[in-house]
């Protein structure tokens, strides 16, 4: 992924760093601010689970990161700014949506950034009122198909990870929406030297189910600071202020 220039690069990991969701939810649902994501799910041949999140994990995290949506060396704001600080300063929602053949071609013609692992694709498209998504994604089914969980060994070395709560059993498009909002949290937190080296990499990540004894050792970790978590909100699938994924840099 390219950077830009360092300072701009700076700017928009600001954002990220200042935090968000000041603002309350307007009083018509049409107009709720919510990021697409489209999950590449053909008939057959199907991703692996793992990698298909870590795709959604990066696109989301690249997409926010990307110079479309700061500002460039003379001052002029890019072309997805505005959409996307007017979803930054609200309450952050995603929602996720699969795709297969010609629907996904269609996807790639939507503002967008698209990942690829291991043959893993997603697509985070720039955030809008839900009530004016455009028709070729307004169209793709939101649930319906899920992922069987699968094995995919151990962690890479120097990438961070993104824990799932197994005892949640989220399908695999809450999930992704999950890890979404666990990259962008992990990349706030993080400085901006350090999610430069990040981008440089793809932004590449690794997701994992995390049983219960895992989980409450990562917990400890949150606790110390020494982790990031979710707390979803509880508008789908689980409680409100569940803790759905823990980031481990």
């Amino acid at each position: 992924m390219t950077i830009g220039a360092p300072g701009s690069f700076a700017a928009r990991h600001a954002i990220l760093a200042g935090g968000y969701g000041g603002r309350p939810d307007p009083v018509d649902p049409e107009q709720v601010l919510a990021m697409p994501i489209v999950l590449h799910i053909p008939k057959t041949d199907r991703p692996a689970r793992s990698a298909l999140l870590e795709a959604a994990a990066s696109a989301t995290v690249a997409l926010c990161l990307d110079e479309r949506v700061g500002v460039d060396e003379s001052g002029e704001p890019g072309p997805w700014r505005a959409a996307y600080l007017a979803w930054t300063g609200s309450r952050i929602r995603k929602v996720s949506r699969r795709a297969r053949g010609a629907q996904w071609l269609a996807a790639q013609d939507v503002d967008g950034v698209t990942v690829d692992v291991d043959g893993a694709q997603a697509r985070a498209l720039v955030p809008g009122p839900v009530g004016a998504l455009d028709p070729r994604i307004r169209k793709l089914q939101i649930g319906g198909t899920d992922l069987e969980h699968d094995d995919p060994g151990p962690v890479p070395a120097g990438v961070p990870v993104l824990w799932l709560n197994a005892s949640l059993e989220m399908t695999v498009g809450k999930a992704a929406a999950q890890v979404g909002h666990a990259s962008m949290l992990l990349a706030g937190a993080m400085s901006a030297d350090a999610v430069a080296e990040w981008a440089r990499a793809g932004y590449r990540c690794a997701v994992r189910d995390a049983d219960p004894a895992r989980w409450a050792q990562l917990g400890r970790r949150v606790t110390s600071g020494k982790a990031i978590t979710v707390r979803d909100a509880g508008f789908t699938e689980v409680a409100p202020g569940s803790m759905t994924v823990i980031a481990h840099p």
